[in-house]
């Protein structure tokens, strides 16, 4: 498997992330209450944090040949 296919799946992984993390936080606030509602968003900003990580890896790892 050559370096950019790697980083193209890898770029996925943080695009699905994202979106979980988007809806998990719209879970958390409008459907779930309590302690429930925390764990989710707790859940929710780690998968934010992860998919920013891997947005920065990817963007500035520069071109692949």
């Amino acid at each position: 498997m050559s370096t950019s296919m790697l980083n193209m799946y890898i770029s996925f992984a943080g695009i699905i992330f994202m979106f979980l993390a988007i809806g998990l936080i719209m879970l958390s606030r409008y459907k779930l209450k309590g302690i429930l509602a925390g764990v989710v968003a707790v859940l929710a900003y780690i998968f934010m944090i992860l998919s920013g990580l891997i947005i920065f890896y990817i963007v500035f790892s520069g071109p692949t040949g």
